[in-house]
């Protein structure tokens, strides 16, 4: 059941654009607050929110960024549905974790890939690392989202709400198509096979979902041996990291990403180990490897 403090908020997170994903990570982290008090999130007190986070790092010991999600969860309340100031809130913050993120060679994502079983979710892994997708990016691309003319792949509403161009290699494109050409679905590229499953793929409301290209992709990194701790987002820093060491600009990579500051793809120079050639050719070489 949803209160009405609950929907005020969700109504002032859809009117800021927060993506689906932050709305039902925000709202989770309230309802816990509120039903580890067993009180309303607008009647705590400064101790209770004290006690609150002094209980998640002590006793559950949650990560720096499970934290950090209900910091921002509680802040967006107070400060956007609640027009409250709490100051608290601004002393709980943990320090921010750089962690380098994993990367695998051109050969791991090779073989990783070719162990992917299921051709849909093989696909779609392909399309994350030739274009550095985010995973739902890739689960959620549409047919409207393929510039063939130009060979570009337009991420429409990703993080933070923006739109960018990223290149999509030939040898994608026709993936893409041969893929597309086996259920012609007028609008998911991937759509769902356990949703509405009592109609044709091609009439299905919504797309596949993200665990299952999750575990497709879990179950081949165990099929070829990986030792890395690998998840479908190190193809995207991969992806990168592959491009800056071929002597891709790291502004165009920035754009690529989708990242609104260059320090945050700077990290990868720390990952790179030589530079050449160019951004397009690049990324078409780095997809024609898996084939």
């Amino acid at each position: 059941m949803t209160t009405p403090l609950r929907q005020r908020m969700i109504d002032d997170m859809q009117i800021r654009g927060l993506s689906a994903q932050t709305q039902s990570a925000y709202v989770q982290a309230v309802r816990q607050l509120a039903q580890y008090f067993n009180t309303p999130p607008d009647r705590l007190s400064d101790d209770q929110l004290r006690r609150y986070f002094l209980y998640l790092r002590t006793e559950k010991q949650v990560s720096a960024s499970t934290i950090t999600v209900t910091l921002c969860a509680i802040r967006f309340l107070y400060q956007h549905t609640l027009q409250r100031s709490w100051p608290l809130l601004d002393a709980l913050r943990p320090p921010k974790a750089q962690p380098l993120p994993v990367v695998l060679s051109r050969d791991e994502v090779r073989a990783i890939l070719h162990q992917v079983r299921t051709p849909r979710h093989r696909v779609c892994l392909s399309i994350i690392y030739a274009c550095g997708l985010r995973l739902m990016e890739g689960v959620r691309l549409q047919v409207c989202n393929i510039d063939s003319a130009r060979l570009m792949l337009h991420i429409q509403h990703g993080k933070g709400n923006k739109d960018r161009y990223i290149p999509l290699p030939p040898p994608a494109l026709a993936m893409l198509r041969a893929h597309w050409r086996s259920h012609q679905h007028p609008r998911w590229l991937f759509p769902s096979h356990w949703v509405d499953k009592a109609l044709p793929i091609a009439a299905r409301s919504v797309s596949m979902s993200r665990d299952g290209v999750q575990r497709a992709f879990l179950l081949a990194c165990q099929a070829s041996g990986m030792r890395k701790h690998a998840t479908v987002h190190t193809l995207r820093h991969s992806w990168a990291t592959h491009l800056l060491e071929a002597g891709v600009n790291l502004r165009i990579i920035q754009g690529w990403l989708g990242h609104t500051s260059p320090t945050t793809t700077a990290h990868y120079t720390h990952l790179t180990q030589h530079a050449e050639s160019s951004a397009a050719i690049t990324s078409q070489r780095l997809f024609e490897e898996l084939q």
